[in-house]
């Protein structure tokens, strides 16, 4: 620098956030005089997967019928893709892709007609809708059912082709209500990994769910909604540190009398653990394993397991609620 030249200070350009695909503020939704959604707050990011998880009744569904533009709110604000339902509904649903709780599939036809006939609901051309019809199937793995009738599939390939229709348009945004629900095992895993693959590649996800698993598995940041509101929010990470201990202590019994006195005994010295009483199990969630254990070996009549784990969002949200999910 020349002796004179005045020194200027250099200062970092932030680039301003992207705003999010979806934005709630106060967002309320009443029946007559029942609340199915009171008064709650959220944001979606682009690129991730964000779910509502939460008992039957908690307000899941009738939250993602208002991002879907098909139930207008009664109270507060709502963006969807920058744009506000009550005036942008056809525009909103245009780039998104919706799976439904129900699969609605028209089952007389086959698994192809099913993918062009949607397709045409976007007026896209024909040679588009036979192209990604294609490489829908391939990622739905139903190559080989193309030609047949929807009514015989099993229960999973509904669903995968459910979710391949919902593509078709190339969405910016897609909503997924109970996805998995009624699948067995083995197609709950293999639904996983064709969601696995649509976050890989960008795509963002809302989803309901009442599958704890399911929510730790595939969600970047979820809520947890009790009784139509929001109690709990953030990573399923960042929830089982704040709300929930180091590990679980999972305690079976042969008779629930058992289960009781093991449950009172427990309460009265658990080293500041906490102690949850279920229909068949008794939980303590604690930070100190070794003195839990100690006071299981003491107890008179032994458990007939028991099991030492990680706590898990189920955990969570049984401290939080007090309530299991399929209530």
């Amino acid at each position: 620098m020349r002796p004179g030249t005045p020194a200027v200070a250099s200062a970092a350009v932030t680039e301003p956030a992207e705003p999010p695909l979806i934005h709630a503020s106060s967002l309320t939704k009443r029946f007559d005089d029942f609340t199915a959604v009171d008064g709650i707050d959220f944001e979606v990011r682009r690129g991730e997967a964000f779910g509502f998880l939460g008992a039957n009744g908690a307000g899941k569904s009738s939250t993602m019928r208002m991002i879907g533009c098909v139930s207008e709110r009664t109270d507060g604000e709502l963006q969807v893709l920058g744009l506000d339902p009550r005036g942008h509904g056809t525009d909103i649903r245009g780039r998104i892709g919706v799976v439904p709780q129900e699969d609605n599939l028209d089952t007389e036809l086959t698994v192809w007609d099913n993918l062009l006939i949607y397709g045409r609901y976007f007026d896209l051309p024909r040679d588009v809708i036979r192209r990604r019809a294609e490489e829908l199937l391939e990622f739905a793995q139903l190559t080989e059912r193309k030609h047949d009738r929807v009514d015989p599939l099993s229960g999973g390939m509904k669903r995968r082709l459910t979710i391949a229709r919902a593509l078709m348009n190339r969405p910016e945004l897609i909503l997924l209500d109970e996805p998995t629900t009624g699948l067995d095992p083995q197609a709950r895993h293999l639904l996983w990994e064709r969601l696995y693959q649509l976050k890989r590649e960008g795509a963002t996800l809302v989803l309901t769910t009442h599958y704890l698993d399911e929510a730790e598995q595939l969600c970047d940041r979820l809520v947890i909604m009790d009784r139509a509101r929001i109690v709990a929010a953030g990573s399923p990470r960042a929830l089982i540190d704040a709300h929930a201990t180091r590990e679980v202590v999972e305690l079976r019994f042969a008779t629930s009398d058992a289960r009781d006195d093991a449950a009172l005994a427990l309460e009265q010295d658990a080293a500041g653990a906490r102690v949850e009483a279920l229909a068949e199990r008794v939980l303590v969630y604690t930070d100190d394993t070794d003195h839990t254990m100690g006071r299981v070996d003491a107890l008179i009549t032994p458990p007939a397991s028991v099991l030492v784990r990680r706590s898990t969002l189920e955990d969570v949200y049984l401290m939080i609620t007090g309530r299991t999910l399929d209530e």
